[in-house]
């Protein structure tokens, strides 16, 4: 599931199709982000630039991106926030979040820039070595990813983490294979639990 290079699929003797997480997103913010309609969806480096546009779409809602200058691979210099979050819920959308340095980084930029709440959602929770006590001290109202990794341990160590079921996708892209059916459905639609 949202693999985070896609060259990575060419890498198996079988067909392997890479499912999305992304549909289950905007069904997440209307749910569950008050004031969802004044939100922002952002995108963390020009890289997700499509996802989040996708997302922003579905919802109706502005995008903004956050441009990052590195020094070196790992360190973030500076970062320079494209679009406007103030007074608006701002929702960073990522594949992955690991030691969640940059991901902090970013709440900081967004509120600095006048996001009035900022949630996050990466569809895998790496979270290792600083990550959780970085994330427990961050302005995140709440970092959001799914159970593609399973997440028990981390929330108990961090009340922001909350973690979505993906179960449904894997389920309906096994019986759509089994059945012949097209498993690009799944792409732009959430199966109904």
């Amino acid at each position: 599931m949202d693999l985070h290079a896609s060259p990575i699929q060419d890498f198996f003797d079988i067909p392997v199709d890479n499912l999305y997480a992304e549909p289950a997103i905007p069904k997440y913010i209307k749910e569950s982000i008050p004031n969802w309609q004044t939100s922002v969806i952002v995108s963390p480096d020009a890289g997700g630039a499509k996802r989040v546009t996708s997302i922003a779409d579905r919802l109706n809602v502005d995008f903004a991106l956050i441009h990052k200058e590195r020094k070196r691979a790992n360190e973030v210099e500076k970062m320079t926030l494209v679009g406007n979050v103030e007074g608006k819920v701002a929702i960073p959308v990522d594949d992955m979040a690991d030691t969640c340095g940059t991901i902090c980084m970013a709440a900081d930029k967004l509120v600095e820039a006048g996001a009035e709440k900022v949630y996050a959602f990466c569809v895998h929770g790496i979270f290792s070595g600083p990550a959780l006590q970085c994330l427990n001290n961050s302005k995140f109202e709440a970092v959001v990813v799914t159970n593609t990794i399973p997440q028990d341990e981390n929330m108990k160590q961090c009340p922001k983490i909350q973690c979505i079921d993906i179960s449904m996708i894997l389920a309906e892209a096994i019986r759509r294979t089994h059945n012949g059916e097209s498993v690009s459905y799944l792409f732009s639609h959430v199966p109904i639990c």
